[in-house]
């Protein structure tokens, strides 16, 4: 009783804090987040704000230069909901291109620096930018890209390098001062500020609308999530062109008066020493990078640091507590959301695994569900009356929020996509009853009896096998358990002949890792449907920039030798013995021979 207490009143407490400093936001819809910038400008002045390698802003030199680059928009033709896309590393820099931009009324697309070639062209054509902008050390990867777009935008690069206009020289030429009433334009948070494309793990990225009253709800309340004073700092090691790493551990920060580091790329080597020198007392995470951290060889400076909240997503459950104890965090703050989704939930007192928590009481405030899920037919389950079946307490389904077309509350809504098919398939129409809508997380999640939730997997990596549903990520919790594995990712495969997909996983292992032993690891840990089938050792599993494992290339590669470098194995059903797998008896498995 006084466990579910206390939890409760960190509940209340963490929510009411969020709450608060949101409350200001539907008060004036012509503020806008480059608007809550200058006046900040005006409240702290020269007090440091960004801090980065290439340069550092104070508040009033982050307005400063935004407004430079506010009148650079406009010079170049860009007014009310024109695109500039930007494709460019971690810098102080990155953020004020992007505030000024958006003061300006225009949209700002923020680009993937790890993508080339068509998928980067596919990026920049679905919102059709007047203008690029490119950092000088990633023109070799949009000059990949070049040819092949469809859109004619003007590239502007940012740095020496190449015979683009460089941008870095043009802005210095506008005024940095306030802009007059005449210059600045009407924009409202209703207009659209940014596009923050999706990770791409399984298919093209999608381009995130997200408008102003977005950006606000993100930055006020993240610094009510976190409870940002002052004398915070941030040490921001995640991509900037993502929420994460470009809106909220930024953004949020400067609401609370507080400084973000920022790194250019994540370094698990350098980590505590970086967060020690620059005095870190926050740090923003996803997932993989905690485990990252997990696997490293041990720092001195692990545990001198003055770190006080890990805030973030995808903390798996089997290495939280391993993580929190050994790096000494006071606090983690696990949270569930999707950045265009009316979704979001927070696991305010630290259950390890959980990812938020909406008890009974809160549950008419909070509308979010979990509906009965068809694995096959990868859609939510109808009863008779044709509406979607609500998912018992502990039972997987797909994560939903209703979508309310009311603007008053702009929280409930869903703001879709560039492309308007993708949209249309985000939402679920007909749930509770005839004619509503509701957002599609495209998540499996399960709820408990005490209001907890917890990730399960995403849909279409779940796979059925043997007329069961297998949660990848709850085999490759289990198999990273086994000494001598470093990373596991477990993912379905098609068999010919064969119903569903069988298991599948990829391992980097150290020279401890045994394999016989392993074999005994899989059947003490894992039910007969979930033990993979097929094996592949890697030295490394290749992930996206904000390190979310690859799938659909492993999936595509299959246990094809003729595809794989890496060692194959192939779980025998009857011994449980794993044995080498060459081109031979691969085709003796598709053939039917063998039976997996």
């Amino acid at each position: 009783m006084f466990k579910r207490l206390k939890n409760d009143l960190a509940l209340l407490s963490g929510a009411l804090r969020t709450l608060r400093m949101m409350k200001p936001i539907m008060l004036n819809k012509s503020r806008t987040f480059p608007d809550v910038i200058s006046e900040l400008a005006e409240k702290y002045g020269d007090r440091p704000a960004l801090i980065s390698d290439k340069e550092s802003f104070s508040y009033r030199g982050l307005d400063e230069r935004a407004n430079r680059y506010a009148r650079w928009a406009m010079a170049n033709g860009v007014g009310k909901g024109d695109v500039v896309a930007l494709l460019m590393l971690n810098r102080a820099e990155y953020m004020a291109f992007w505030l000024g931009v958006t003061r300006a009324g225009g949209v700002v697309a923020l680009l993937n620096t790890n993508l080339t070639g068509q998928s980067l062209g596919f990026c920049v054509d679905i919102v059709a930018p007047k203008h690029v902008v490119v950092g000088s050390e990633l023109l070799g990867n949009f000059d990949t890209a070049r040819s092949l777009l469809k859109t004619a935008p003007k590239i502007w690069a940012h740095g020496a390098g190449g015979s683009d206009a460089r941008i870095n020289e043009a802005v210095e030429t506008f005024s940095p001062t306030a802009l007059s009433p005449g210059e600045k334009p009407s924009i409202t948070i209703e207009d659209r500020a940014l596009f923050i494309y999706t990770s791409g793990t399984t298919g093209m990225p999608k381009a995130a609308n997200i408008n102003h009253y977005r950006l606000m709800a993100m930055t006020h309340g993240f610094c009510g999530v976190m409870n940002i004073k002052p004398d915070d700092r941030m040490y921001d090691v995640l991509p900037m062109y993502h929420s994460n790493g470009g809106v909220l551990a930024t953004g949020a920060v400067l609401m609370g008066g507080g400084r973000t580091y920022i790194r250019e790329k994540f370094s698990a080597r350098e980590f505590w020493d970086d967060a020690v020198r620059v005095e870190a007392t926050l740090v923003f995470y996803i997932g993989e990078l905690c485990r990252y951290l997990l696997h490293a060889p041990q720092s001195p400076s692990e545990q001198k640091h003055k770190i006080r909240l890990f805030c973030g997503n995808g903390l798996r459950a089997d290495v939280w507590p391993a993580f929190q104890a050994r790096f000494a965090i006071p606090k983690i703050l696990e949270w569930y959301a999707a950045t265009e989704g009316n979704v979001a939930v927070f696991n305010w007192d630290g259950t390890p695994g959980a990812v938020g928590r909406i008890p009974s009481w809160m549950e008419k405030r909070f509308v979010v569900k979990i509906v009965r899920f068809d694995i096959e037919k990868e859609e939510p389950v109808r009863g008779p009356d044709g509406l979607v079946i609500e998912a018992e307490p502990g039972e997987t389904g797909e994560a939903i929020g209703r979508i309310v077309a009311d603007p008053n509350k702009p929280a409930n809504r869903f703001e879709g996509y560039a492309d308007k098919s993708a949209t249309e398939k985000k939402i679920l129409r007909d749930v509770v009853e005839k004619g509503d809508m509701w957002f599609r997380t495209g998540d499996l999640l399960r709820k408990d009896k005490d209001g907890y939730f917890y990730f399960v997997d995403r849909i279409g990596d779940t796979f059925r096998w043997k007329g069961e549903n297998v949660s990848t990520i709850e085999v490759a919790q289990a198999l990273t358990d086994y000494p001598g594995v470093e990373d596991a990712i477990a993912y379905g495969v098609e068999v010919p002949g064969q119903d569903g997909r069988a298991g599948m996983v990829t391992l980097v292992t150290t020279k401890e890792f045994d394999l016989k032993g392993f074999e005994e690891h899989v059947a003490q840990r894992l039910p007969d449907y979930a033990r993979p089938v097929f094996l592949r050792q890697s030295s490394e599993i290749d992930v996206t920039g904000t390190f979310k494992q690859r799938r659909l290339e492993l999936q595509k590669e299959g246990f094809d030798p003729a595809k794989v470098t890496d060692a194959l194995y192939f779980r025998d059903a009857a011994s449980g013995a794993f044995q080498s797998l060459d081109a031979g008896l691969r085709t003796r498995i598709c053939e039917g021979q063998i039976r997996p």
